[in-house]
């Protein structure tokens, strides 16, 4: 047991990092679908290139959503209208008539309209002849019936048949049968006119048109009902394939007949193995595929990124990453299988571009899209799709923590998916006109959603103790309020980590190292000397030195001291680990060189003396801090320069940076002599660029 244990401590980051992998390729099996896949892959518009392919066993061809989209399309446009008979308007029609009747017929007799009338005297007789006329007529009219109009109901602009619903009874009818109220209104003045004198026809007809209402309306609900029974009834088939039949030939084209043929053959194929006798059969299957990427992704970091392989924090944050995109593609296929294009799968290189390089984000993200793949519907559409997209949002994405350029991201997005689909969906249909478009607004919310970058970027770095280009750039602000108190406290210092910010930037860039950490990381290296600003020589501006009251050795104290006087004090403002590498390994295990060698002069014998003038360390074990340690010893020894010219600077930066090499201050870095050769370089030139010498040409 005590030997397991043992075991277990000496070799807990390995079997840290092998339990994270096992767990995430668990999720990962655990989340696909059990079912088997299509082994032909195939393209609408493209030739078959695999050999000729025979129906297995009997089988319906499923239509394609094209075909069934223009079959309810045709269907909308032939609907069956329906239209529906009120039987209580005549009967309210006539109730209206004769309660008006009356009234207006003693007010036409007190206005003298009916002269006539009055000199027979027979006033009864005609009063009731004319409402029995009005009332006939009003029957008359109902009888054929009037119509409501349709002109503003989207419904009834386009139709195949029109119904009239009487009761429980339904007949065929045709608008020209009906009329609408102005011809109902004509019809009555004309059924008048023959039969009365013109006063009494018009006051009639006045009255009939006043009592007049639809009797046929349009019935929205019933038409409703039917359209979508009828769109329901829509089969998803048209006719079979019988086992033996030839589908396609090596090197037929791929077209709309074909391709259906294939679709219904892949949709029976996978449904057909996904029971329980194949299920142990996909499992492993399925086990194999992901233990494959994800042993790609171990082997990948094992050469290149040993560092992020060896940080379990780091590696946690990877896997977590990829394993949200997955849960992301499962939820939402199980949802809507078409909506796996809202899912903003660019974010994923996005965050990781944020916090390692651009190669690892590619790797990643190919990894992760892989995975997905094997859940997807049109896994190559789908690969191809978030490939380009993958790789365009790290490449086309600058300036992430700008907010304007967080919306430009955005519609770049946009466009390389839209630019991509509309690419493969002509390929694939043949046709513009084909082309599934709604697909164009989930991207343009796809895109939308990768602004959720930014705060998942904070948050994420919070979480995982990590640090982003964008916290790089808020701390490389000599605004920041430390590095201001730097400036204040002690000027001398702050111009050379200025310089010395600006030297390691450079280098950095010219040799592949992460330039912005390095300049960040220069920046602060030196604040531990505003504890005792004036005990450094580029603070001293009134010729007193305080190192003249002190001994060799309490000097070399405070000098040495302000390393961890700057670990202290970047650990109280909150500086991230990464940046206080620099301050902690930017002299290495050096030697205070100046009071060591006085010392030695006075006290020859001590043999514990070099420890008493020699930096803690560690050592550099980064390229950023090796170079920001060759940065500060040369920047530093450059001031004492008399006269600096072309020879001088060359031989103070070959001599500083050869000691540090023979000392071994580099031994634990990533760094090759011919990038040591290229900083060289830099520093030569800008030291030179900085003292205003003139370049010497050769002779």
């Amino acid at each position: 047991m005590r030997k397991l244990l043992l075991i277990i401590q000496n070799y807990q980051t390995q079997i840290s990092t092998a339990l994270l992998f096992l767990g995430a390729m668990i999720i990962v099996v655990y989340l696909s679908p059990r079912e088997a896949k299509f082994k032909y892959e195939f393209q609408k518009a493209k030739p078959w290139q695999h050999e000729n392919l025979l129906a297995p066993f009997d089988f319906a061809i499923q239509k394609g959503d094209t075909e069934i989209a223009k079959e309810k399309r045709d269907l909308a446009e032939q609907k069956t209208l329906f239209l529906k008979f009120q039987e209580e308007a005549e009967g309210i029609a006539l109730a209206k008539y004769e309660s008006e009747f009356k009234p207006a017929w003693e007010q036409a007799l007190k206005a003298g309209r009916f002269s006539f009338i009055l000199e027979e005297g027979d006033t009864s007789f005609w009063h009731d002849n004319m409402l029995e006329a009005g009332k006939s007529t009003l029957i008359t009219v109902f009888k054929k019936g009037v119509l409501q109009p349709l002109e503003d109901e989207p419904l009834a602009q386009s139709y195949g048949e029109v119904l009239l619903l009487r009761g429980q009874v339904t007949e065929h009818v045709e608008w020209e049968q009906f009329f609408s109220i102005n011809e109902a209104d004509h019809a009555v003045r004309e059924r008048l006119k023959d039969r009365y004198p013109a006063a009494v026809s018009s006051f009639l007809a006045a009255r009939v048109a006043s009592s007049l209402r639809y009797n046929i309306v349009f019935d929205k609900e019933t038409t409703e009902k039917y359209l979508e029974n009828q769109m329901n009834n829509i089969l998803a088939t048209r006719g079979m394939v019988e086992e033996g039949e030839l589908i396609i030939a090596k090197g037929n084209l791929v077209d709309q007949d074909r391709f259906n043929k294939l679709k219904s053959l892949q949709e029976v194929y996978e449904g057909s193995l996904s029971g329980d006798d194949s299920y142990f059969g996909l499992l492993s299957g399925q086990i194999l595929l992901a233990g494959i990427l994800f042993f790609a992704l171990f082997a990948y970091l094992r050469q290149f990124e040993r560092l992020v392989l060896e940080d379990i924090s780091r590696l946690t944050f990877i896997l977590l990453n990829i394993l949200i995109m997955v849960l992301a593609a499962y939820f939402i296929g199980r949802f809507q299988e078409e909506y796996i294009f809202l899912v903003p799968f660019a974010i994923l290189p996005m965050v990781m571009r944020s916090f390692f390089d651009i190669r690892l984000a590619l790797f990643v993200h190919t990894v992760t899209i892989l995975i997905i793949g094997f859940q997807v519907p049109n896994s190559f559409q789908f690969v191809f799709l978030q490939f380009i997209a993958g790789v365009f949002s790290v490449l086309l994405v600058n300036n992430l923590y700008k907010r304007r350029d967080l919306f430009i991201t955005a519609g770049k997005i946009t466009a390389v998916y839209a630019i991509s689909y509309f690419s493969l969906a002509i390929l694939q249909e043949g046709s513009i006109w084909d082309i599934n478009y709604r697909v164009f607004t989930y991207f343009m919310v796809n895109g939308l959603l990768t602004l959720v970058s930014f705060p998942l970027i904070y948050f994420q770095e919070r979480l995982f103790g990590l640090v982003s280009e964008i916290s790089l750039l808020e701390l490389s602000d000599t605004n920041n309020p430390l590095l201001r108190e730097l400036a204040e406290t002690a000027p001398g210092t702050f111009q050379h980590v200025l310089q010395v910010a600006n030297l390691t930037e450079n280098a950095c860039l010219a040799i592949g190292g992460n330039a912005l950490l390095a300049r960040t990381g220069a920046l602060y290296h030196d604040i531990g000397k505003m504890q005792s600003p004036m005990y450094f020589i580029e603070n001293q501006s009134t010729g007193i030195n305080p190192h003249d009251e002190l001994s060799f050795e309490e000097s070399a104290e405070i000098i040495i001291g302000h390393v961890s006087a700057g670990i202290t004090m970047a650990k109280q403002h909150r500086l991230p680990d990464i940046l206080i590498d620099f301050i902690r390994t930017h002299h290495g295990t050096s030697t205070v060189m100046y009071f060591y060698r006085q010392y030695i002069k006075d006290f020859p014998s001590d043999e514990k003396a070099l420890d008493k003038f020699t930096y803690p360390g560690p050592k550099p074990f980064s390229k950023e801090t090796a170079v920001l340690m060759m940065a500060d010893t040369v920047e530093a020894a450059s001031r004492s320069i008399s006269n600096p010219d072309h020879d001088k600077i060359d031989q103070l930066v070959e001599r500083l940076i050869d000691s540090q090499i023979q000392s071994g201050q580099f031994e634990n870095a990533p760094i090759t002599l011919r990038e040591i050769r290229t900083v060289k370089k830099i520093f030569k030139k800008m030291l030179m660029n900085i003292y205003h010498v003139r370049i010497k040409y050769p002779d």
